[in-house]
């Protein structure tokens, strides 16, 4: 499974999405679209992450871009598990 698909599955437990993440494309917008989406859920969000990947994200590495798109968040996760 890629990496694309196991966010959408972190997206749609964390969020709630009863399934909804499952038409989510790479440019689907995240932050500011998604009523669920807010500061709080970003933190579970993030710590789902970290359990599903094996990956430890630091505060100053977050930023509004990060959760701009299914993408961007994609890319920052593969990121961090490359070791970048």
């Amino acid at each position: 499974m890629s990496s694309m698909e196991q966010i959408k599955g972190v997206l749609d437990t964390v969020l709630g999405l009863n399934g909804r993440s499952a038409a989510f494309e790479a440019s689907t917008p995240l932050l500011g679209h998604l009523p669920e989406l807010d500061s709080m859920a970003v933190v579970g969000i993030l710590t789902a992450l970290e359990e599903q990947f094996g990956i430890v994200v630091d505060d100053d590495e977050i930023s509004g871009e990060t959760f701009e798109t299914l993408g961007s968040l994609t890319t920052f996760v593969d990121q961090k598990r490359a070791g970048a």
